[in-house]
């Protein structure tokens, strides 16, 4: 199971992002349904502390949801 990063959009919704290329998916009007649906197709969903702290690099910027 990967890692699956759930982060904000400029338009006030969220997609779920990953570390390497694959495509991003969304948007969803709310962060729980972002971190449902990256359950559902079998990915940990990874929010960030801080909303401007968001390094995928740096696990401490990262919280499991």
């Amino acid at each position: 199971m990967s890692n699956a990063y759930i982060e904000p959009t400029s338009n006030d919704k969220y997609q779920i992002e990953f570390s390497d290329n694959t495509p991003t998916i969304g948007p969803f009007n709310t962060q729980r349904e972002a971190i449902d649906k990256a359950k559902n197709i079998g990915h940990r969903p990874l929010v960030a502390r801080v909303r401007h702290l968001n390094d995928k690099k740096i696990p401490d910027h990262w919280r499991s949801a």
